[in-house]
């Protein structure tokens, strides 16, 4: 267990909603996701289990996903978040309108923690992991579609390029400092 502060989950939940650890393949969500769940005792789902099949099979050809193949996907994720104010989901959650569909589909307050690395660090660590359907081809259009959230109250944002523990302290910590306020 971390040194970080160790806020009990009721205060985080109240403070944050629940939270989706986001940004493009390789970035670590859900490396990141399942730590955080497993440090605060909440539930961790890895959103990609949610994608039609359609879209995983997309996916393992090559093929980026469009808005339209994304929407059935993120709404399914964002029924989960308002079913449960303790969970913990991995998203890429790209562009600021599929953040915005959590938000609404969610109807209660959501923390989006964005990873965010350079390209050469996520090719790197997208090269070295043993993946099911996300090969390192879409990189690029993942880099492309993204949608910086810097103008957003209710993201903190976390650079990879540290240890995994280091990435979950930080996340921790902004959590229980009240950055951000969940809007």
């Amino acid at each position: 267990m971390s040194t970080a502060a160790s806020p009990s989950v009721s205060s985080l939940v109240e403070q944050c909603g629940p939270i989706v650890v986001m940004g493009v393949s390789g970035c670590g969500k859900s490396s990141v996701g399942a730590q955080l769940a497993d440090q605060l005792g909440v539930r961790f789902l890895e959103g990609d289990r949610l994608h039609p099949p359609e879209n995983v099979s997309k996916m393992r050809k090559g093929i980026p996903l469009q808005d339209a193949d994304r929407w059935p996907w993120l709404q399914a994720l964002g029924e989960e978040l308002a079913a449960d104010a303790g969970l913990i989901a991995s998203c890429s959650a790209l562009k600021r309108s599929y953040r915005d569909l959590l938000r609404e589909k969610a109807g209660r307050p959501l923390t989006f923690l964005f990873l965010q690395g350079d390209r050469l660090m996520l090719a790197a660590r997208m090269a070295a992991r043993q993946q099911d359907y996300m090969p390192l081809s879409l990189l690029d259009s993942q880099l492309a579609t993204l949608e910086l959230p810097d103008a957003e109250p209710d993201v903190v944002a976390i650079d990879i390029n540290q240890p995994l523990q280091a990435i979950g302290d930080q996340a921790i910590t902004a959590l229980a400092s009240g950055k951000p306020k969940a809007s």
